[in-house]
């Protein structure tokens, strides 16, 4: 039997499931997963290992029209994560009308590599009308690979979605080793769990405005020290993330901490911090201070 191995990207608007559907697929947590829609900032690789393939999954930031540098950053890397590439997921919210946006890039996306379309969310929504849809996107872009309903949340027909993305890899050798599920450090993935969980307790009272830097990760035989900064960007967001008698921001390090020890199999020792950054979503500086990837700024 032939190996085969390619780059598979996640493509899709905001809040329709790609983080959950990328850390179901790899069967760990590669991306980070809130109600909030934009929360991946970054292009992840998830690596799945099978016996005949290595699966290289991109996780692509939502599809907005950009307000700011980050949003710019994040649009070049939806895009160069469209070019170049063995085939494409494009993502679709089943609960949600299939609009005009989506239509336009599955046309372009069609343009660049085999997609093959998934309807998520299908654990919520009436049965006829995700046959309806299926259908429509058939005759719409009779060109698309396959169009398949899904619950990434469920784990609900992922098989079939292996099946079709087998068909379209190319063959050839590992691009990583068996054992990596994900090209990202230890360090930014740590970054990311604070920052999912800030997201998780604050709900509605800061928007978009966080960010977090890692300041120190040290590991020892028996415990890893983490120091991390959660920025905001305006002073009044500072005392909103500490909490009264610091109760936010604890309830935040809890969370991460029992994640983190879960990801890294070993006791945490995590240590949180509030600094103020006004308007470092404008900043080339500060974006790349916060890792992100100077090219694409």
């Amino acid at each position: 039997m032939e190996f085969k191995c390619g780059y598979i990207s996640i493509i899709g608007r905001p809040n329709v499931g790609k983080s959950t559907l990328i850390n179901n697929m790899v069967g760990q947590k590669v991306s980070i997963v809130t109600w909030k829609p934009q929360t991946t900032r970054n292009r992840l690789l998830g690596i799945v290992n099978r016996e005949n393939a290595q699966i290289i999954l991109i996780d692509t930031p939502g599809i907005h029209q950009p307000k700011n540098q980050l949003g710019k950053y994040m649009q070049k890397a939806v895009n160069s994560a469209i070019s170049g590439i063995d085939g494409i997921l494009y993502v679709i919210d089943a609960e949600k009308p299939i609009v005009l946006e989506d239509e336009k890039m599955i046309e372009r996306v069609l343009k660049e590599a085999p997609a093959i379309v998934l309807l998520n969310k299908i654990d919520r929504v009436d049965a006829e009308k995700i046959a309806e849809k299926i259908k429509y996107l058939g005759e719409k872009f009779p060109k698309i690979q396959a169009v398949i309903p899904i619950a990434a949340i469920k784990g609900k027909n992922i098989d079939m979605v292996f099946d079709e993305i087998l068909k379209i890899l190319p063959v050839g050798e590992r691009h990583f080793d068996e054992d990596y599920y994900t090209d990202q450090s230890i360090r930014f993935l740590a970054s990311e769990i604070i920052r999912e969980k800030a997201f998780r307790v604050l709900e509605k009272e800061i928007p978009y405005g966080i960010a977090v830097i890692i300041n120190s990760f040290k590991e020892t035989k028996n415990i890893i020290h983490i120091d991390a900064d959660i920025v905001v960007q305006k002073d009044s967001h500072k005392g909103i993330v500490l909490g009264k008698n610091g109760e936010t921001i604890k309830k935040i390090g809890t969370y991460a901490r029992q994640d983190l020890e879960e990801i890294l199999g070993q006791k945490v020792f995590l240590k949180l911090f509030v600094k103020v950054r006004e308007d470092w979503r404008d900043s080339r500086n500060f974006l790349r201070d916060f890792g992100y990837n100077s090219k694409d700024l």
